[in-house]
């Protein structure tokens, strides 16, 4: 696990954000390239006329109007980006979705209060030192994927719908796990997932926003609670081996009792079991096989001499 995420809340993540470029403030060049022209369509006429001596309040006539159209075109003229719409409020009131593409606006009447983007949008959450329903404190980080679908909704129901989102996507998380014991929250994140997309998407649906996915990107326990929890799984293991090894036990001697009731009722198989031994032990050059003579005589072999000779003529034979 990664101990060295990086925790944020909603406010901190929105604060950390990029400021904003030219393009996001929607200053199409467009409108400013109409602007300049208009500029220096109106200084060059006053200066011409001034040249040739035309009466100043004449010059005022046609600067003063070239310039207010070149800031009216300015300010009238939007361009909205394909995955964009802009809410235009006249007068206070909604007039309207506008975009994408070129649409205007009336300057002083019409203002555009909000841009919404219905691209899929990515927001981290994170909480931290949450209890579990086992009171257990957990960091957990995770991930949520979103988008507007009612433009009008986004921007009239809720103030700032970026930050709203992110606030309530980290109570759901902190709701969730706190109905959650620690064991269900490291085997069971599937369900965690499906449990915060559906919690945060009831909550977002009157917004105009819909959650397309919720993944959990880390889990971090304490670490004393990680080590006890390791020292378990390590124990568990070695219980699991043991067990293992008494039935391996149980199964030969059960398998060693069914052969000695078969050499009960069979002495020559025990005979020649006893040869197999003795024959298999004198392979090894140098090998030293001390036979007790009790067994000897129980299994009825004869000498010890005997049967060592016999055993080292056989492997002579085949040496």
């Amino acid at each position: 696990m990664d101990t060295g995420a990086e925790h944020l809340s909603p406010f901190r993540y929105l604060a950390k954000a990029k400021p904003l470029s030219m393009a996001d403030q929607h200053m199409n060049g467009i409108s400013l390239f109409i602007l300049i022209v208009f500029i220096l369509l109106s200084t060059g006429g006053a200066v011409i006329m001034d040249n040739l001596k035309i009466k100043d309040w004449i010059i005022f006539a046609v600067y003063i109007p070239l310039l207010l159209k070149g800031f009216y075109l300015f300010f009238a003229i939007q361009v909205a980006r394909q995955w964009e719409k802009a809410v235009v409020l006249r007068m206070g009131k909604m007039r309207g979705l506008r975009g994408p593409g070129l649409f205007w606006i009336v300057p002083i009447l019409d203002t555009i209060t909000t841009w919404i983007d219905h691209r899929v949008m990515v927001t981290p959450f994170s909480a931290e030192k949450t209890l579990t329903r086992d009171t257990v404190p957990v960091n957990v980080d995770a991930v949520l994927f979103w988008l507007v679908w009612d433009a009008e909704k986004a921007a009239l129901e809720v103030e700032n719908y970026r930050a709203a989102i992110a606030w309530a996507s980290q109570t759901a998380l902190r709701e969730v796990i706190g109905q959650m014991t620690l064991a269900d929250i490291l085997i069971g994140r599937n369900k965690m997932d499906a449990d915060l997309q559906r919690i945060i998407d009831e909550r977002t649906t009157p917004w105009g926003i819909t959650v397309q996915s919720v993944e959990i990107r880390d889990i971090v326990i304490p670490a004393d609670l990680e080590d006890a929890m390791s020292r378990q799984a390590q124990a568990e293991r070695e219980r699991q081996a043991r067990v293992i090894l008494g039935e391996s036990e149980m199964q030969i001697a059960a398998s060693f009792a069914e052969a000695s009731k078969a050499y009960i009722n069979n002495p020559t198989a025990l005979h020649l079991r006893a040869m197999n031994m003795l024959f298999e032990g004198l392979k090894e050059k140098g090998a030293l096989v001390i036979v007790p003579s009790s067994a000897v005589d129980t299994m009825n072999l004869g000498g010890i001499s005997g049967i060592t000779a016999m055993a080292q003529q056989n492997i002579d034979k085949i040496q």
